[in-house]
């Protein structure tokens, strides 16, 4: 009786080796090119932030004059109060993503590019660390003064600031005390919103905003005191906000 011979299964061509092995590249270069974009394309998350650090990539700020500033919105307190009054904790996640987004790429896209005017009265002033989100300067925080009417004095408004200066002359925070009032402008002032929320004063929100000058150079204090705003080597994206707490 003749013996069965099973015939050996039929071997893949050469070819189709070479296909996955192109299709693999390929899925690696695809996904490389993604996770490159991600990571430099948001620098504002700070596990990319840290990598960027390690790569020895942290984008660096450019040192603005008043007469170099990106182009924003200028908004007084009342204009502040009404822009961000009503938004949601959705909304605040979303554009404070793009607030940080912004200063950390120089506002090569500035969006949502928002300056700042108006007296402000300070109420409390303190060094930044190595936890903040400018690890060397210090910050003020002061509350909006706005006027009623022609014939009435100036009344506190429900809007706070956080006035973030990036300086080594930390010392200079001794130059502003609790009632100092800041008048803030365009020029030669520059301070752009980094960050907006809401915070719980009693039973009321007021809307508290954190602000950076964006020009560089000898800031004025009074008459005689001066102290250099420099813009920073590195930042905290995860520190906490406000820098003053709740």
């Amino acid at each position: 009786m003749p013996r069965k011979v099973e015939e050996p299964a039929p071997r893949r061509p050469a070819y189709f080796w070479w296909l996955l092995a192109n299709l693999l590249a390929l899925c690696f270069a695809v996904v490389s090119w993604m996770a490159c974009l991600h990571v430099f394309g948001n620098p504002e998350i700070p596990r990319n932030y840290d990598l960027l650090r390690k790569l020895g990539r942290l984008p660096e700020l450019k040192r603005h004059t008043v007469l170099d500033v990106p182009n924003g919105n200028l908004l007084d307190p009342r204009g502040l109060y009404r822009k961000f009054f009503g938004l949601t904790d959705e909304q605040f996640s979303r554009l404070n993503s793009q607030l940080v987004r912004n200063y950390l790429t120089d506002f090569e896209q500035p969006l949502a590019l928002t300056y700042i005017e108006g007296d402000y009265q300070v109420e409390r002033v303190r060094e930044l660390g190595a936890s903040d989100f400018l690890p060397s300067g210090f910050a003020i925080r002061a509350r909006a003064l706005v006027k009623p009417d022609d014939f009435t004095a100036a009344a506190a408004f429900p809007v706070i600031i956080e006035y973030l200066y990036p300086t080594l002359e930390t010392a200079a925070a001794s130059q502003f005390r609790e009632g100092d009032i800041l008048t803030i402008k365009k020029s030669p002032n520059c301070a752009a919103i980094v960050h907006a929320g809401k915070i719980l004063e009693g039973d009321d929100h007021v809307v508290c905003l954190t602000v950076i000058p964006i020009a560089y150079g000898p800031y004025r204090v009074g008459d005689n005191a001066t102290f250099t705003i420099d813009p920073p080597a590195e930042i905290r994206p995860g520190a906490q906000f406000p820098v003053f707490g709740p």
